[in-house]
């Protein structure tokens, strides 16, 4: 959620009392004395209406604005994004005996609430995935998806497939995508992605052949 005050996106903390509704929360952290919970109100059919904000608020999608947030208000709107997607896909039932589970532990368990189960649910490791900028010393290689706004292209990307390295889903990503070969597969840095629940890892790749031939099922185009 989004302050609309500024004239920059800001990330909006509000009040417990701010928010009209009832509802499981999730323990974030406290940062200078100040506990900062997660509060889902996705299941809700007009959110806003649920809130009395102390100032005039917005939600959108953090990949919108993400990149133009602080590092601080980023992290934790990324941490509450992952959570309360972890807490919508456990709410109802444990997994081993199908009996209810409820939110323990600040929000970081899910129990089991049958006596004769107990089995404990903790939020999974973020699914692995992989950006790269592929080059050949002068272009990069990129493409777009039919969903994008007109003229936006990115990097290539995918998820990692059991059984494989990070540096080989690189190359078949690219390859499968594009039909691109590359080498030189090097490691630049990570990102958590919570679009639903992975990390991102970024690689550079060098093109060891240009030919394009595009997979329309995974790309409108590349370039």
């Amino acid at each position: 959620m989004l302050s609309l005050d500024g004239t920059a996106p800001q990330a909006a903390f509000l009040a417990r009392h701010e928010i009209l509704l009832e509802g499981e929360t999730a323990l974030l952290g406290i940062v200078e004395d100040c506990a900062y919970f997660a509060f889902d109100l996705s299941h809700v059919e007009a959110p806003l209406d649920a809130l009395k904000a102390r100032m005039r608020v917005e939600f959108t999608d953090l990949r919108r604005v993400g990149p133009l947030l602080g590092r601080q208000e980023g992290s934790l709107l990324a941490y509450a994004r992952g959570i309360a997607y972890w807490h919508s896909r456990h709410r109802f039932f444990c997994g081993v005996c199908g009996s209810s589970a409820a939110s323990e532990d600040g929000g970081h368990v899910r129990r089991c609430t049958n006596p004769a189960c107990k089995t404990q649910q903790f939020p999974a490791p973020p699914t692995p995935a992989v950006i790269m900028l592929v080059h050949d010393g002068d272009r990069c290689l990129l493409g777009r998806q039919r969903v994008w706004p007109p003229g936006m292209h990115s990097t290539l990307a995918g998820f990692v497939e059991p059984g494989e390295s990070l540096e080989e889903a690189v190359a078949r990503e690219v390859q499968e995508e594009t039909a691109v070969l590359v080498d030189q597969v090097t490691y630049h840095s990570s990102q958590p992605w919570p679009f639903p629940a992975s990390i991102m890892r970024g690689f550079h790749a060098r093109a060891r052949t240009t030919e394009l031939r595009v997979d329309h099922s995974e790309l409108q185009d590349a370039r």
